[in-house]
């Protein structure tokens, strides 16, 4: 007996060293590549060590508090708009049937295919003095300029809703995958404790989808902060628009660089205050007991509201502007679809298929190490790369140039002195660095989403696992991405659909004669030319609407118990 108890303890000893050996190289080489995403991050944050006292006087004086007062009332307005599109149309399609609530499904995530510029410029041209809805409000009543007043679109408040439109689906998606892995006994237990259908999806519904919403509604406010297109054509003073006109306008990268580092500051001030207002709660079913939600049919009365309520977000913020767009592609798709075109499209699908793909590997990688460990270290490492969803592109442009450039011009004076050979650029001005500068820019996307999946997932299942001497890849290939596949898919999807409609950083890193589909539609639109940039931009919008059916459905197989 002695001699058989020394036999069974000894592999087990050393299963536990290999297993602590693992560990230690999955966290350094999750320190290892947090830090190379992080390098534009460093380098801007470094640029505060540098003094700019001029630059900063005249911004004091002038716009800086406009800055910052109409970003932060902007993050408000989305959010809080983006909240309710989001999170009562995936609980009216998940609960219940009514009139087209299957089409809903799905067609609710549509318009995030949708560039905001676009849409921006959509809606100008639709609600403008000159436009069709204004002109033909004239001829019915005979008015003239100064008899009516009509809202403005170009306006905060006009920024806000088309935002708003766009970016919803980003807590529509995360909501609904959250409702659809709740269990029916949980909320018949609720309703047993006298909890109405209104109470119940208070208290029990909205706290256990919590971690999800808040992962969608931080996607939201970081989207909006960074976007440039929409705010900049409606005349709105933030942190981005002041960014470029310090960068462009005064011909002062480092000031630019420094306005960047202020907005990465009230980013991680968002994310500190969300983290520590869960504080230590965890949000995931201590039961064992699955039983698989059934939707009821609403009455005629309610189902008409709920189809009202359901629909409007997608028409406003995709049918109204495809509309536009699709009569003016009519108009001038002969000559704008050519030899050109098609390989404007292919270079935008490679470049999201290879970007998305690598952040889904990258993020599920370094999800998986940070929540087996307990270093804050890992910990910090994973919140600071996912800062880079918040700096504009263009920003980050800047960041991945100036490493990479001092490495090419490195490389290059070394090997000519030594062995007079001139190696050029061989990383900056590449799809490499143009790949790299997406990955830092929606490696967040990726992280968050597959971190929500995980969350509930029991640690106690990884610990089990482990005893059975199932490896660390094991565990992520046989238990971990078999129960987050709708996970891992939308995240997938969000960052494909993201590259796709990328602008800044795809204006500055592409390679010399590379071009994609929202920098066509950019220059086109930016030119007026909205007729001509239709094609382009229809083009985009058509790219995500099958990746949008296929993650829908997904996430409606992906629920616990589905077979």
């Amino acid at each position: 007996m002695l001699v058989t108890r020394s036999t069974q303890a000894i592999p087990l000893n050393l299963n536990h060293k290999a297993f602590s050996f693992l560990s230690s190289k999955w966290n350094i080489t999750l320190i290892f590549i947090s830090f190379l995403f992080c390098i534009p991050l460093l380098i801007i944050f470094g640029s505060l060590f540098f003094p700019a006292k001029e630059i900063w006087l005249h911004l004091i004086d002038t716009v800086l508090i406009d800055y910052i007062s109409n970003s932060f009332a902007l993050s408000i307005g989305v959010g809080c708009l983006s909240l309710v599109l989001g999170i009562i149309p995936a609980w009216l399609v998940t609960m219940y049937r009514f009139p087209m609530s299957r089409f809903l499904e799905w067609a609710l995530l549509l318009p995030m295919a949708m560039p905001a510029y676009i849409i921006a410029y959509s809606y100008t041209g639709l609600l403008e003095f000159a436009g069709p809805l204004q002109t033909f409000l004239r001829e019915i009543t005979g008015w003239q300029y100064h008899d009516y007043w009509f809202p403005e679109i170009r306006s905060l408040g006009g920024a806000i809703i088309m935002l708003s439109l766009v970016l919803y689906p980003y807590v529509y998606l995360l909501a609904r995958a959250a409702f659809i892995e709740q269990s029916i006994c949980v909320l018949e237990v609720s309703r047993t404790l006298g909890c109405n259908t209104i109470t119940a999806f208070r208290r029990v519904a909205l706290p256990l989808a919590r971690p999800a919403i808040i992962v969608g509604l931080s996607l939201v406010i970081m989207e909006t902060l960074a976007d440039y297109g929409t705010v900049q054509y409606f005349g709105v003073s933030t942190f981005t628009t002041g960014i470029f006109r310090t960068w462009f306008g005064l011909g002062n990268s480092l000031a630019a660089a420094q306005l960047s580092a202020l907005l990465l500051v009230f980013v991680a001030i968002f994310l500190y205050m969300e983290k520590r207002s869960r504080k230590q709660a965890r949000f995931h079913h201590t039961s064992s007991r699955y039983s698989s939600l059934l939707q009821h049919r609403l009455s005629r009365k309610k189902g008409l509201l709920a189809f009202t309520f359901c629909s409007s977000p997608l028409i406003f913020g995709f049918l109204v502007p495809v509309y536009f767009l699709t009569n003016w592609a009519f108009e001038t798709y002969s000559h704008v679809i050519d030899k050109n075109f098609y390989q404007l499209l292919i270079n935008s699908l490679l470049l999201a298929s290879i970007a998305s793909l690598l952040a889904l590997l990258i993020a599920l990688f370094m999800a998986y190490s940070n929540r087996n460990s307990n270093s804050p270290l890992n910990h910090f490492m994973v919140r600071l790369v996912s800062l880079g969803y918040a700096i504009p592109g263009t920003v980050i442009a800047v960041g991945v140039l100036i490493p990479f450039a001092w490495f090419d011009n490195t490389l290059d004076t070394f090997l000519t002195r030594q062995f007079n050979i001139s190696s050029g650029l061989l990383i900056s001005g590449t799809v490499f660095t143009l790949v790299f500068a997406y990955l830092v820019r929606f490696l967040a996307v990726s992280i968050n989403t597959v971190e929500a999946g995980l969350i509930k997932i029991k640690p106690v299942m990884d610990e089990v696992a482990k005893t059975t001497g199932m490896t660390s890849g094991k565990i992520i290939g046989r238990i971990h991405i078999p129960m987050m596949r709708g996970s891992l898919l939308t995240a997938l999807l969000l960052v494909f659909v993201d590259v796709m409609k990328e602008l800044p950083a795809t204006l500055i890193l592409r390679p010399f004669n590379f071009n994609t589909l929202a920098v066509r539609a950019y220059e086109l639109a930016n030119e007026e030319r909205l007729a001509d940039a239709a094609v382009p931009a229809l083009a985009i919008v058509i790219a995500g609407i099958i990746p949008v059916i296929m993650i829908s459905n997904s996430i409606s197989k992906s629920r616990p118990g589905h077979e």
